[in-house]
């Protein structure tokens, strides 16, 4: 029987990605999405994967969820905590609104999925936690003081659940993309995008494919021995 893998953000951008790239490797995919009704059932009509709309800044709502998915698909084996918002202003004009929000999402969101998932984990002695950081977590950014901080506390959370979780077979590990060619990315102006992309070393965008095949890799029953790891995905733009 097929793993049953959970991906949060997961019918857009690197989010549907993922998803896609996780059922070609043979796992059975839920996906999960905030507000996009529309986007969402068109993914699942071209994709076959199924969708479950809740917020991931809401734990009774992941809570509800997880046993959504589970009670259609089997308990839940792989989570990709990928779903993630900005609210960019730089420091001195952002709102306390802005911040909540952020963190409530990046942050909170991957403690409120994770939470109901791990018991499950624990009991079966399998589990992968896969959680999607930012190159921003890690460098920080302009403007961005409420993003950079809830990616780099992922990756703590990351880091901690990893000690944990090793001897009952669990592994939890953090992507860090760069800039990607998301719906989002390719929005901005040309010029604001050739501005990024010449601080790129190989010259151009990351995919978002290239973010699911590192997903792929760490959710594999043979990566149990890589755990408590940050793959950075950037272009060589960054280094840690």
């Amino acid at each position: 029987m097929a793993r049953v893998a959970l991906v949060t953000g997961g019918t857009r951008g690197i989010g549907a990605a993922i998803s896609i790239a996780l059922k070609e490797a043979g796992y059975s995919v839920a996906a999960n999405y905030a507000g996009n009704d529309a986007a969402a059932a068109k993914f699942t009509e071209e994709t076959g994967i199924p969708t479950y709309k809740w917020s991931v800044a809401d734990y009774d709502a992941c809570k509800d969820g997880a046993a959504r998915v589970e009670a259609d698909l089997g308990a839940i084996d792989i989570l990709v905590n990928n779903a993630g918002i900005t609210r960019d202003a730089p420091f001195h004009k952002m709102t306390r609104d802005q911040w909540n929000e952020v963190i409530s999402t990046n942050l909170s969101g991957v403690f409120n999925m994770t939470h109901p998932i791990w018991p499950g984990m624990r009991e079966r002695k399998f589990g992968r936690v896969i959680t999607i950081s930012s190159i921003n977590g890690q460098k920080g950014q302009f403007g961005q003081v409420n993003y950079a901080a809830s990616k780099a506390g992922d990756l703590g959370i990351t880091k901690s659940l990893a000690q944990e979780g090793a001897r009952f077979g669990i592994t939890a590990n953090a992507i860090c993309p760069g800039y990607i060619a998301t719906e989002m990315v390719m929005a901005v102006p040309e010029k604001v995008r050739d501005s990024i992309i010449a601080q790129i070393p190989a010259g151009r965008l990351g995919e978002p494919e290239e973010i699911a095949r590192c997903v792929v890799f760490l959710a594999a029953d043979e990566a149990e021995f890589i755990n408590g790891s940050t793959i950075t995905a950037n272009g060589a733009q960054f280094f840690v």
